[in-house]
């Protein structure tokens, strides 16, 4: 799904014009990445969390020349999805993997 894809969604269920809904889902971007920026997390209950994680200065190698390369520090957003969400999403996976198992053989 692509952000126009996202924001045609949003029109079509909140019933509202494309404009509108593009609106809204520009706003809901910004205030993420604005909230990030200041180091802020943001937890939406049922969906996951965002935050953003350090990382540490390294050396890495252009894949090219075969150089090192100092890679300075810096800050990374990371998603944790919801318990909820990961259910959802494997939502029938289990009982699928169940039924193509073979039965198991009988113990004597």
């Amino acid at each position: 799904m692509t952000k126009a894809d996202l924001i045609d969604e949003v029109s079509r269920l909140a019933e509202l014009t494309r404009k509108d809904s593009e609106v809204i889902v520009e706003t809901i971007f910004d205030s993420v990445v604005r909230s990030l920026r200041a180091g802020d997390k943001i937890e939406i209950r049922g969906f996951g969390s965002f935050r953003t994680r350090q990382r540490k200065p390294r050396t890495g190698r252009n894949p090219k020349t075969g150089e090192k390369v100092e890679v300075p520090a810096k800050k990374i957003p990371f998603f944790k999805p919801s318990k909820e969400l990961k259910d959802l999403v494997n939502e029938g996976i289990a009982d699928t993997a169940a039924a193509s198992q073979p039965p198991a053989a009988p113990t004597v």
